[in-house]
């Protein structure tokens, strides 16, 4: 059974769009102060990884699928 490029792509876009939910709601959990960071930065950095997390999980599975895209 030979390897299928079609399947190791969508498994790198889900991985994509899982890694991104998880650094948004990472995110999340730093502004809700769920969890505690010393420091007067925790907020920023929070919003900071929400944004991120919500970025990676919209634009980096377009970004691939466009890299991806059969021409023909």
């Amino acid at each position: 059974m030979s390897a299928d490029p079609a399947r190791a792509r969508f498994a790198a876009i889900q991985l994509a769009r899982g890694g991104g939910a998880l650094v948004a709601l990472g995110g999340v959990l730093v502004v809700s102060h769920h969890v505690p960071l010393p420091g007067a930065w925790s907020d920023g950095l929070g919003n900071v990884l929400v944004v991120a997390g919500v970025g990676l999980f919209f634009v980096a599975p377009l970004m691939l699928a466009r890299r991806w895209k059969s021409r023909g």
